[in-house]
This record gives C-alpha cells, sequence and structure tokens, in this order.
C-alpha cells in the first residue's frame, strides 16, 4: 500500500464513519472503483482505531460527565429520577445488540452483503428512508428527554448498519428523528453510541492489529490512522453545527448519486 493510497482511505474512513453515507460502504467500494489492493483487515482495525481517537477527542467533555454520572450511579442508584444517570446506562444497554451482531455475523457480512450492486441498493433505499423521515418527524425533543424504549430501539436499529450501504450514523440518525428528536439531538445521540460501538469494534479487530504492520508499510498505517482521527473530528464538528439549521438533504442526495454511480460501473464493467 502505498502512503496516498493509506492517506486516502484514512480521510475516506474518517469523513464517511461520521455523515449519514456510510463508511464501509465507501471503504468496499473505493479499492473495488481504483483497484486499489485489498489494503487487508489490519488496515480496516487500524482505520478504526483513528475514528475513535476523532470522535473521543471531539465528545471527551461529554464523555468525562457521563463517567461521573456512571460512577456517581454505581455509589447511588437512580436512575428513575436522575437522567444524567439513565442516560450513560442506556447508552451502554443500546451498545449490546450492535455489538453483538457484529461479534456474531462479522464473517457473514464480509463473504456475502459486500457486493458493489448490493451496497449500491442499500445506499439509495436508505437515502430514500432517511428523506421521508427527515421530512415527516416531529423534530422536537433533545437528548435530555430520551427514554429507555427509545434508546433501545435506537441501538437495535443500529445492527442494520452492519450492511455496507446502511451507514451507522445514518440509521440511528433516522431512528433518532422517528423518536421525535430534533435533527442535532439525534446525530449527537448517534456520536454517543458510535463511541462504544467503534471502541467494541476496533478492540474486537485488535487480534488483527496485533499482528503488526505487514513489511514496509508501518509509515502508511500511521498516516491511515491520522488522517482517520483528524477527518473523523472535523465531519463530527461539521455535522453537528450544519444540522443547526439545515435538513439532511444534502446527504440524500449524495447516497442517491453515489447508489447511481456504483451501479452504473458495476453494469459497465460487466
Amino acid at each position: 500500500m502505498t502512503l496516498f493510497q493509506a492517506i486516502l482511505l484514512g480521510v475516506v474512513q474518517g469523513l464517511t464513519e461520521f455523515l449519514p453515507i456510510s463508511s464501509s460502504a465507501h471503504l468496499a467500494m473505493l479499492p473495488w472503483l481504483l483497484k486499489f489492493p485489498d489494503p487487508g483487515l489490519t488496515f480496516d482495525a487500524a482505520l478504526h482505531l483513528g475514528t475513535l481517537l476523532g470522535i473521543v477527542a471531539f465528545l471527551y467533555r461529554d464523555w468525562f460527565k457521563l463517567f461521573g454520572y456512571f460512577f456517581q450511579s454505581l455509589r447511588r442508584w437512580n436512575l428513575a429520577r436522575d437522567h444524567n444517570q439513565a442516560l450513560i446506562w442506556m447508552i451502554l444497554v443500546a451498545t449490546i445488540p450492535g455489538g453483538l451482531a457484529g461479534v456474531l455475523f462479522e464473517d457473514f457480512i464480509e463473504r456475502r452483503l459486500r457486493a458493489p450492486w448490493l451496497v449500491a441498493i442499500l445506499l439509495i433505499f436508505m437515502g430514500i428512508i432517511l428523506w421521508i423521515v427527515d421530512r415527516t418527524s416531529r423534530k422536537a425533543k433533545g437528548i435530555e428527554q430520551v427514554n429507555w424504549p427509545e434508546a433501545i430501539y435506537i441501538g437495535i436499529a443500529q445492527v442494520l448498519a452492519l450492511a455496507p450501504g446502511v451507514s451507522r450514523s445514518g440509521i440511528t440518525i433516522t431512528a433518532g428523528l422517528i423518536s421525535g428528536m430534533k435533527r442535532e439531538d439525534a446525530a449527537r445521540f448517534s456520536f454517543l453510541l458510535a463511541t462504544p460501538i467503534i471502541l467494541g469494534a476496533g478492540v474486537f479487530k485488535m487480534r488483527h492489529l496485533v499482528r503488526g504492520f505487514p513489511s514496509g508499510e508501518a509509515l502508511p498505517f500511521v498516516f491511515g490512522v491520522i488522517s482517520a482521527a483528524l477527518i473523523g473530528y472535523l465531519a463530527v464538528w461539521f455535522l453537528l453545527r450544519y444540522l443547526q439549521k439545515h435538513t439532511l438533504t444534502l446527504f440524500v442526495w449524495y447516497r442517491l448519486l453515489a447508489g447511481a454511480f456504483v451501479l452504473a460501473m458495476y453494469f459497465l464493467r460487466g
């Protein structure tokens, strides 16, 4: 892998992990479209480490407070009356479905769900769902009003993001909007929910990373991680600010065009 390829893949991972356009779809399609060599599972694990660093750097204040409420709940359990205590437990419990599904079905997803035509269809289909929900949802609630059924429902929806083309942030933001959350709050809850799942995915894939970098590729790996972290941080910052005043239509159009482009390339290549 060249240094340029590593940086490009890191930028794509950092950008698409948090924007509702599916990082797994882009990482699956980019080498296919540009005829890059398969970067392998070790590099994939390294990129997950990069995006984890990016989101933690941006949300560290939120997580510092949430950890405080977590330890407070261990000393004095008061989830029924203290929503701050309940929120951290909601996030942890809502992470379980996606984590279990990732462990159980990783091999199946790698073998069966990465076909270009399927990824393209999911990009388009979930883009249409995102557009409908964004136009019709109430968008009245903040994170402080999320309840247990809604948090668990959003966590279960996150399981669908294992299929390339769905998008973890896309499906969780969609689920948050369906529950009545404001766009920015749905995105922030999505990012909070993404942090432990990215951490879990990184730890699970660490078995590939501990084997070491392929010979002569330490530098590309390092630059891939750095680019994923920096661009991931900027992507979170951008989306939260953007959704304060704008709809999700920009990302809907991108998904439709990207899906149509991949389908066209798939049929042109036979």
